[in-house]
């Protein structure tokens, strides 16, 4: 079972520009779409395969899921029994590997 989930910079830099791009429409919108985001992350403690090998990137150990309109991007570390969020992205962006 994974114990601890840890956000690299990029991907919490990722939710400050989610944020900030909703919040020019909505802040409490935006708010409630970082904390969906964060929300599924936390699932992904007791469901560590929840996610989907990413098309894109085949050949590697990182899987997503999708939130709303959002792809999280994270890989497993079994050994240190940690998820380690590498990416927040909307669901058109493509990946390149």
């Amino acid at each position: 079972m994974v114990r601890k989930i840890k956000w690299t910079i990029r991907a919490l830099n990722d939710l400050h520009d989610i944020h900030e791009f909703i919040a020019k429409d909505s802040k409490r919108y935006a708010q409630i779409q970082i904390e969906n985001i964060q929300n599924a992350v936390a699932n992904i403690l007791s469901f560590p395969m929840i996610g989907y090998k990413i098309p894109e990137l085949p050949h590697l150990q990182y899987r997503e899921i999708l939130v709303g309109n959002y792809r999280v991007v994270y890989r497993l570390e079994n050994k240190q029994d940690l998820v380690i969020v590498m990416a927040v992205m909307h669901v058109r962006r493509l990946l390149k590997g």
